[in-house]
């Protein structure tokens, strides 16, 4: 068993003339230069890759070898022609990829060749420059495909005769085309449940009524106008992509229908049951002129009670973000009650209100960031509101603080986002006691805030009291560390994550000994002299320390258990003095650690800005003498001044000996004895 067991090992990853790889009964000849398909291949191979070659033609021998073939790719190749005979050995053949080729050259011939493959389930024709006449042609005797694309193409109108007797297709691929009109072209595609017509030219879609259809892209096209065809037959339709379009309302759907995602990103709608000077628009209707050949209908709407008649309770996902809604309409969201994510932001509410008529049950998303937002409404009483809310997006908005007992009921929440706000927590020090503010103190779930640039000033009390913050972001509050750090002694056993990017922090400010828990902490930008020592004990991950103004980090940090821990520096943008890179040679050493910008950091000599990994020798030359002993550097400078000086005086004392001895007897009166 053991030898039988080996040599089929061998066998599995034997080497294949022309340098194509076998691994069982896959051949996978990807990138060889070939011209044509290789004949010297094992006769049961069962799928061949050939993509990225240079093969023009396909001829009726080039696949007579390989019967058991199911599976043949030749995407990026230089395909102008497949002879008509040269799939009649490839009876099995199921999936076939063409992807980028040159198939509009002979496509008539081609589809001759596709004929004779009755297994055929995946046909993939994405970038061959095919117009709509010939992907009819090419598709129309292949019953049996389940799976076709013809993307990346060059159609620009669909009718009844270009998917005719695909009575078997499920999903169909027609993103990045030239579409703008469709006229009938999917009626007999009865099977059909994906259907993708992405980035296309489409200006509308009225009388949309594919009931079996489970999946619609329609993204990235010009849509004005979605108008579901009026019925009362159950839509099997599960998600609606109308993203980045331009559509001017919410879209006309299905009275019955097991929608689930609804995708309206990115578009022009709003809500008109209301203007925001008050006017009712409730009983507006709008007339649809539909021209159809010699057939004209004039279908009236009134477009507030179709909105609002829309079958909405499986939805689970709902995005109408970078939109211009400045308002929800009555009991809109007592229709979603199954509604799991909530995507409003980026468009223009002043105000959301919710109570306890619109529960929001199973909301675990909501998403009100980057809108003008001035009052969070919430009607407090008994029952629940938001009960199993995990996510809160409340950045950018003019808040200046939520309402009180608004987490009482959300005892899942974990993330909540209020940066770019004008916020503060309470308890609120001192004289501002009497503001507005925002109290999570006993959010015992709340395990991600962000608070960047919130214009918070030294925050008092005990703000995160009961909470088990892991994040915590305070980035961009140029005065958040003024006054008693105190606050942070709730967060020292569970804080894991910590911004103080942007805080005017210096080096002494805040000791983040205490901090055992820290795994990744934001330093950048602020007024750092000196590494802050508190560091030199934690066992962080990461850690930022750009945009400040350190000279160097201390020579012993890859030794310390915080240069041990970390796999993640960043140092880039300080004035490192080039002089003293001691402890840069040593974190180059040290194995586990990245330092990501570490291109991008400098050294400063002088007036010269340099990398510390290439400093030329005059600039190590000149650090020489600024590193030396002093002592020693002095004795080297006195000692010539010392030589010069007693040679100085014994020349002069020569030179004026006798004169002196003269003067010395003249004064002294007294001869000398000879």
């Amino acid at each position: 068993l053991a030898v039988g067991w080996g040599s089929g090992m061998d066998a599995a990853w034997a080497p294949s003339p022309g340098g194509c790889e076998l691994v069982q009964s896959i051949m996978d000849c990807t990138g060889r230069w070939l011209s044509s398909i290789p004949g010297n291949l094992r006769g049961d191979t069962e799928e061949l890759f050939l993509d990225d070659n240079t093969i023009q033609v396909l001829g009726n021998a080039s696949l007579l070898l390989y019967p058991q073939l199911w599976h043949l790719s030749l995407t990026r190749n230089r395909l102008e022609l497949i002879e008509p005979g040269a799939f009649l050995s490839s009876q099995g053949l199921e999936v076939l990829s063409l992807t980028d080729n040159l198939l509009f050259t002979n496509y008539s011939l081609t589809a001759a060749a596709l004929s004779a493959l009755p297994a055929l389930r995946t046909l993939d024709l994405a970038g061959n420059q095919l117009r709509e006449d010939m992907v009819s042609v090419l598709v129309s005797n292949l019953s049996s495909l389940k799976s076709l694309s013809v993307a990346r193409n060059t159609i620009m109108r669909l009718d009844s005769s270009t998917f005719t007797n695909l009575t078997q297709l499920l999903e169909l691929n027609l993103e990045k085309n030239y579409i703008f009109e469709i006229d009938d072209a999917f009626e007999g595609l009865q099977r059909l449940q994906r259907l993708n017509i992405a980035y296309n030219y489409l200006p509308c879609l009225v009388g949309f009524g594919l009931t079996q259809l489970r999946v619609l892209n329609v993204s990235n096209n010009v849509i004005e106008w979605f108008l579901t065809l009026e019925s009362d037959d159950l839509f099997e339709l599960e998600v609606l992509d109308l993203s980045h379009n331009h559509l001017l309302f919410f879209p006309v759907l299905p009275r019955q229908s097991k929608l689930n995602s609804l995708l309206l990103q990115d578009n022009r709608m709003s809500f008109y049951q209301r203007l925001p000077n008050g006017t009712s628009l409730a009983n507006v209707t709008v007339q649809f002129l539909i021209s159809d050949h010699n057939y004209t209908n004039i279908t009236t709407v009134r477009l507030w009670d179709e909105v609002c008649h829309s079958n909405l309770s499986s939805l689970r996902l709902l995005d109408m973000s970078q939109n211009q809604v400045w308002g929800l309409p009555d009991d809109f969201l007592a229709q979603v009650p199954s509604l799991t994510h909530l995507k409003l932001n980026q468009n223009c509410l002043e105000a959301f209100h919710l109570s306890e008529e619109d529960p929001l049950a199973m909301l675990t998303e909501l998403d009100l960031s980057q809108n003008q937002l001035v009052e969070l409404g919430v009607k407090v009483g008994i029952g629940d509101i938001l009960p199993n809310l995990q996510l809160f997006n409340l950045s950018t908005n003019r808040l200046q603080a939520l309402p009180p007992g608004i987490f009482t009921h959300t005892t899942k929440i974990t993330t909540l986002d209020l940066s770019h706000n004008r916020v503060g927590l309470c308890p609120q020090p001192g004289e501002a006691e009497s503001l507005p503010c925002v109290d999570i103190r006993g959010v015992e779930t709340l395990t991600h805030l962000s608070l960047a640039d919130c214009g918070l000033q030294g925050m008092g009390g005990r703000p995160f009291q009961g909470t088990s913050l892991m994040h915590l972001d305070l980035s961009d509050n140029r005065q958040v560390l003024s006054g008693d750090l105190g606050w942070l002694q709730d967060l020292v056993l569970t804080l894991q994550v910590l911004s103080l990017r942007n805080t005017s922090l210096s080096s002494t400010a805040v000791d983040f000994s205490a901090l055992h828990s820290l795994v990744r902490l934001d330093l950048s930008g602020n007024s750092l002299a000196v590494f802050p020592t508190s560091l030199g004990t934690l066992r962080l991950r990461s850690l930022d320390l750009r945009d400040n103004c350190l000279l160097e980090l201390p020579p012993d940090v890859a030794g310390a258990p915080l240069g041990r821990s970390l796999r993640e520096l960043y140092l880039s943008r300080n004035p490192y003095n080039c002089c003293t890179l001691g402890w840069w040679d040593a974190l180059q050493q040290e194995e586990g650690l990245r330092v990501p910008d570490g291109r991008e950091v400098t050294c400063r000599h002088g007036s010269r800005t340099l990398r510390p990994g290439a400093l030329p020798e005059p600039i190590l030359q000149s650090c020489r003498w600024q590193t030396a002993d002093l002592a020693m550097l002095y004795l080297v400078l006195a000692l010539p001044t010392c030589l010069t000086l007693l040679v100085a005086f014994v020349v002069i004392f020569l030179m004026l000996k006798e004169k002196l001895l003269k003067m010395v007897k003249t004064r002294c009166g007294v001869s000398s004895p000879y």
